[in-house]
């Protein structure tokens, strides 16, 4: 694997310089194929900048909360108490994989997090038994299960489609998709447990065997600690910040009110999935102190995330007022029909998603063109909002846009952990671009 490595290291830009080329290649195809002057372009992207604000927040919200909730105590607890689970090398990848994948399929921002830290929690537990293991694989199996984190909870395309007066809802004739024909339709969730179970299987075919080399968890390193927020009670007001009331109160009623917004037949949207989080971690921090220092920590991560999004705005601008939406729909339907179109929307969006790595502004990007393609063709736009999700998670594998923080906690390069993710994406990628052309003939 090492020219892919080579290539990737050398070659492959930040994810905000991909989005400033791509807003070049989107404004210059604009006036070339279509009738759009330098000043119609211009407009068209100035004006569309602020498309995606609330859906930029709601963006930020999943990845801070994921975040938080990750190194909330009861959670590191509980990583620490499960990194004791497996008593193999073999056992442990498979393991890590598998709690990565589902904390994943409950928000993408907890399981990036979750899987490293176990990953590595997992190693010192193995180093303390005198049990080898070779930690690039498993960090390389903790990043794998976010191959499925599209088809959960907090899928940005699919709650997008769900949520009224969305981006998305242009395309969908002014209405909303349901999360039910989508992320928790049955061949969605048959999909994502055939994901599993392959990867899992290939996580353990692919293991070191006896002889190979094996690169433990160097000696200086153990479990990673997690700063303490400072909770020095010195004032009135520091008591006020030191007590868990405030924090049990709120958490208790938003609690409440997601329990009555389900009761009164309320769907689940962007906004509901973030309120869900957030109302988890008011009842597991010990006080606003501990919030707060979860809060900054987080907050870090979602810096170039949040200064992309008005940059895939502008491109959403420039495609719809150019007409270029519409042309690209038309040369997709050209090539595509009601049985191929699953899998060659899953191909294309993860082609897409090596130029626009955040899944929700692949799907501000592609959506509208893959709806549009879809409308044309008499295909259930389910299918479209799945294959651009599908396609969004696939070639997360070997984009190293959302590894650098995996390999930040590891302490590893994307050339440790390539070779294994490449196995990742063969086997997941069959598994999804089967799973899309049998519903398409269904």
């Amino acid at each position: 694997m090492s020219p892919i490595n080579r290539f990737l290291e050398r070659w492959i830009p930040s994810a905000l310089t991909f989005a400033i080329i791509l807003t070049i290649i989107v404004a210059i195809l604009a006036m070339t194929l279509t009738q759009s002057s330098p000043v119609d372009v211009l407009v068209g992207w100035g004006n569309g900048l602020s498309g995606l604000l609330a859906f930029m927040t709601q963006m930020c919200l999943v990845l801070l909360l994921g975040f938080m909730l990750a190194n909330t105590r009861p959670v590191r607890k509980l990583l620490r108490r499960a990194a004791l689970v497996p008593k193999t090398a073999a056992a442990a990848y498979v393991f890590v994989f598998i709690v990565a994948a589902i904390a994943s399929l409950i928000t993408w921002g907890l399981g990036l997090i979750v899987g490293t830290l176990l990953a590595r929690e997992i190693a010192v537990q193995a180093r303390e038994r005198g049990m080898k293991v070779h930690f690039p694989l498993l960090v390389a199996a903790g990043y794998s299960g976010f191959v499925v984190w599209h088809m959960g909870y907090s899928g940005s395309g699919p709650l997008t489609a769900a949520t009224p007066d969305s981006f998305l809802a242009p395309s969908l004739g002014g209405k909303i998709l349901p999360i039910t024909e989508t992320t928790f339709s049955t061949w969605n969730m048959l999909t994502a447990l055939a994901v599993i179970i392959v990867v899992a299987v290939l996580m353990y075919l692919i293991r070191p065997r006896a002889n190979d080399t094996i690169f433990e968890l160097p000696q200086q390193i153990g479990s990673e600690s997690l700063s303490e927020a400072d909770d020095t009670v010195t004032t009135p007001a520091d008591r006020i910040d030191a007590s868990r009331i405030l924090t049990l109160v709120l958490g208790a009623a938003l609690t409440a009110y997601l329990i009555v917004h389900f009761v009164q037949g309320g769907s689940l949207t962007l906004d509901i999935v973030n309120w869900s989080f957030l109302a988890l971690i008011l009842l597991l921090v010990r006080n606003p102190f501990e919030l707060i220092h979860l809060t900054k920590q987080a907050a870090s991560n979602v810096g170039e995330i949040l200064l992309q999004f008005p940059l895939y705005a502008g491109i959403l601008g420039i495609m719809a007022s150019s007409g270029l939406i519409q042309l690209f729909s038309d040369a997709f339907v050209s090539i595509a029909n009601p049985t191929t179109f699953g899998a060659l929307a899953f191909l294309s969006a993860g082609i897409v998603n090596f130029f626009v790595p955040s899944g929700g502004g692949q799907f501000a990007v592609q959506g509208p063109i893959m709806l549009d393609a879809a409308n044309q063709l008499g295909v259930d736009p389910s299918i479209a909002i799945m294959a651009i999700a599908y396609g969004d998670q696939w070639t997360n594998m070997i984009q190293p846009f959302w590894a650098l923080p995996v390999l930040a906690i590891a302490g590893l390069k994307m050339r440790d952990i390539l070779g294994y993710t490449f196995v990742t994406l063969i086997g997941a990628g069959v598994v999804m671009a089967v799973a899309l052309t049998i519903v398409s003939v269904m």
